[in-house]
């Protein structure tokens, strides 16, 4: 176990992410991810798919799988490690639940989440509108330089900007809300979730990035 925390100490401890990846995202897993993903898998973290079938008088009458995406497995359990760095927040909910089905039923000893903490939630409307000075993006077309936005995005930012006062600050809101609003995953949806003991009893380890991973 002590090699575990270990594992998981030296992989917190290298986490990073600059602001222009926050800005420029990209389709599927975050840069942050894969990088975290890589390091557990290097110290022997595997996806795993837990297959549990239930037999009455020799005949199957229950069969449940669930897949993890890091599995360590030690003499003394496995443990269970899940990263929802920028998922909707029900997937709280869906990793919780595994954790608990998986712990009662004798698979798991812990069940672990990294997400983002709260300092870094609130650091983000501050870091882009800086970004944004940084790199004088005043308008549209220079965002576009980093990415995209949608009729619907350019729409919203229109908006904030008036609200707001000026594009870096309004750009900055709106990019926030959009992309790491209240409906995603992060540490204030995961502690509701504890308060009302969503995963009990299965004894949880869970992880809040702070700010300081952030380079500017």
């Amino acid at each position: 176990m002590i090699s575990s925390v270990n594992d998981l100490e030296k992989i917190l401890h290298d986490t990073f992410i600059t602001v222009d990846e926050l800005v420029r995202g990209g389709g599927g897993e975050g840069q942050l991810t894969q990088r975290m993903r890589r390091a557990l898998e290097s110290f022997g973290w595997k996806k795993h798919k837990f297959e549990i079938k239930k037999l009455v008088d020799g005949m199957e009458r229950e069969f449940i799988s669930h897949e993890i995406d890091h599995i360590k497995s030690l003499p003394c359990g496995n443990i269970a490690l899940e990263i929802e760095w920028n998922n909707k927040d029900p997937f709280y909910d869906r990793d919780l639940d595994n954790f608990k089905r998986l712990h009662a039923e004798g698979v798991i000893s812990i069940g672990v989440i990294i997400t983002r903490g709260q300092s870094l939630q609130n650091a983000f409307c501050e870091l882009i509108e800086k970004f944004a000075i940084t790199k004088k993006i005043t308008n549209i077309e220079e965002l576009k330089k980093y990415y995209n936005p949608t009729v619907r995005q350019i729409q919203i930012i229109e908006k904030t900007i008036i609200s707001k006062g000026t594009f870096e600050k309004g750009w900055a809101h709106a990019f926030v809300s959009d992309k790491f609003g209240e409906a995603t995953t992060h540490w204030r949806k995961l502690e509701d979730r504890m308060n009302r003991g969503v995963g009990n009893p299965c004894p949880l380890l869970l992880i809040g990035l702070p700010r300081e991973i952030v380079i500017e």
